[in-house]
């Protein structure tokens, strides 16, 4: 292990092997590190957090701190799960879940950018991207592949779908639906196509890309209402695989899907 002399590593604290503390830094007596992480110069890891190996935590990156849930009562115990070859970049933050047994969750091969914030009880599933400042309220769940563009802020509770991509300065007020690009347009939240190029870096056929274009002319652009669109997409579209989980995520979503 590599410590800086001016780094604080508090007892109790587990580091892996080859894990390097900056200088400055700060690791709480409750942290866990897995082998390989690097935390550098002023970043502060604190409370019961956990995180997987070979992840890269930026100057001044804060992952561990209270709740600002003001419903937290003093010595609830929760959590923070970071997966493994995370990058968490400078002055973003990560806070703890607000119940006992609460968890802020970050997946394995993420990036979390410069200022974001991921309050308590934020779940992202594995290779999510978050811009720049991104802000994300409490409960919000991005699903794996998710892509959050720069400055834009998830009201509590909203959900943003598998390999879906949000457009920067977006108000996402309700769930995003996934395989999909969702956008701002004349001040609303508005799904705007299927992220076509997305999915074909990531190797889905063109089969099924026909598929999630079929279900979205007919969610978006036939005219009907919300019943009527995913019953004809149950029928009259090929039931890839995406399909039906798209159609599964409209069906159970809680907020409504933009």
């Amino acid at each position: 292990m590599k410590i800086h002399p001016t780094a604080i590593v508090e007892d109790g604290a587990q580091l892996g092997a080859d894990v390097e503390i900056g200088p400055y830094a700060h690791i709480g007596k409750d942290a866990k590190l897995g082998d390989g992480t690097i935390v550098k110069q002023g970043a502060i890891i604190d409370g019961h957090t956990t995180i997987g190996s070979m992840c890269q935590i930026f100057p001044y990156a804060c992952i561990g701190m209270k709740t600002q849930d003001l419903k937290y009562k003093d010595g609830s115990v929760s959590y923070i799960e970071i997966g493994d070859r995370t990058v968490i970049r400078e002055f973003a933050t990560v806070h703890l879940g607000t119940a006992d047994g609460e968890k802020t969750i970050i997946g394995s091969d993420c990036l979390f950018m410069c200022y974001c914030h991921a309050a308590h009880g934020v779940i992202l599933g594995d290779h999510c991207i978050c811009s720049n400042s991104v802000q994300l309220a409490g409960d919000v769940h991005l699903n794996d592949w998710a892509i959050v563009g720069g400055c834009a802020a998830a009201h509590q509770f909203c959900t943003v779908g598998e390999h879906a991509m949000v457009g920067g300065m977006t108000k996402i007020r309700q769930d995003a639906p996934p395989f999909m690009l969702v956008d701002m347009v004349e001040g609303s939240m508005k799904v705007i196509g299927v992220n076509v190029v997305g999915l074909t870096r990531r190797g889905f056929s063109r089969e099924s890309i026909q598929a999630l274009k079929e279900a979205h002319r007919f969610l978006y652009r036939d005219g009907l209402n919300r019943s009527q669109a995913l019953d004809r997409v149950e029928h009259d579209v090929e039931q890839t695989p995406e399909v039906q989980r798209l159609v599964a995520f409209y069906r159970k979503s809680q907020r409504g899907v933009a």
